[in-house]
């Protein structure tokens, strides 16, 4: 969990780098492109961790 948390922060300040330095806008698609990475990737786990196998 820790490291989908990682990637969302890592995201953000892409994101804002991306938004505040002229000529580094593909830092923003960069940021947007790893939060749906984490997105996806905590989706996945929450969707699986709610499953418990009896036997």
């Amino acid at each position: 969990m820790a490291w989908i948390l990682f990637l969302v922060l890592v995201a953000i300040v892409l994101g804002l780098i991306g938004v505040a330095a002229k000529g580094l806008l593909y830092l923003l698609f960069v940021g947007i492109l790893v939060l749906l990475i984490a997105l996806a990737l905590g989706g996945a786990r929450f969707r699986n961790s709610g499953r418990r196998t009896t036997r």
